[in-house]
């Protein structure tokens, strides 16, 4: 089996419990670390998909890597390869097919609710999901929807929390978290927690009955992963 490529943008920021789940299907993986200085391979038939991950940059600024991934991102969808986004990750996916990257209208940080939206892509996508789960966000800025995708996910502040194209999902949120990763980001970025709101949670809320937040986050990546995993595992 090919292995799947997976970008990362800062040491943070890692596939995280993506990777154990690939771990359990017995799926090889190999990581580009952009923040080490490697450069994104042109090339995707050596890969059975491509993974990206988040980050604090914007998908607007101008960095040599990004222009590289977007490229990236539309041969590989193109080519009707499996791609998945997460924050970042999912907003290069969305610019990297036509669609632009904006504001949102406040910051989501913490654990916030993310609501189905219904349609027959998401009956596909989200089969396994409640009409509402919780999720965990950390962006200020949001994607629209490319011609020919599909919204499958929103929140009460945020009205594109994921969509998907052919074999390709972008997600808004974060369902990759960890318990360390997230104990780690509220920790780095905590000075962004200070002054919390309806949005943005404190340190002490974000990481109060932990365990049982990223037991349930997990529950959910189950079934978004492995509904992206099909065409992979086929």
């Amino acid at each position: 089996m090919k292995p799947i490529r997976i970008f990362r943008h800062i040491s943070c920021e890692g596939p995280g419990y993506f990777s154990e789940v690939l771990d359990h299907y017995s799926i090889p993986f190999e990581l580009v670390c952009i923040d080490k200085g490697e450069m994104p391979p042109p090339q995707i038939n050596d890969v059975s998909g491509l993974v990206f991950m988040g980050g604090p940059m914007s998908v607007n600024d101008d960095l040599p890597w990004i222009k590289q991934e977007l490229d990236l991102i539309k041969k590989a969808v193109d080519a009707d390869l499996p791609v998945l986004g997460h924050c970042l990750g999912g907003q290069l996916i969305s610019k990297a097919l036509g669609s632009t990257i904006s504001a949102n209208p406040v910051k989501e940080i913490g654990w916030l609710p993310v609501q189905k939206i219904e349609n027959e892509q998401s009956k596909d996508w989200l089969n396994k999901l409640p009409s509402e789960t919780t999720m965990f966000h950390w962006h200020g800025e949001t994607f629209s929807i490319p011609d020919g995708a599909t919204a499958i996910l929103k929140s009460h502040h945020c009205a594109h929390q994921g969509f998907v194209i052919g074999k390709t999902l972008a997600l808004q949120c974060h369902v990759e978290m960890t318990t360390p990763m997230v104990k780690e980001w509220a920790t780095l970025y905590r000075d962004e927690l200070a002054h919390s709101s309806e949005t943005v949670q404190s340190y002490e809320d974000m990481v109060s009955g932990l365990e049982n937040k990223v037991e349930n986050l997990q529950n959910a990546a189950n079934a978004l992963y492995q509904r992206w995993l099909e065409p992979v595992r086929d």
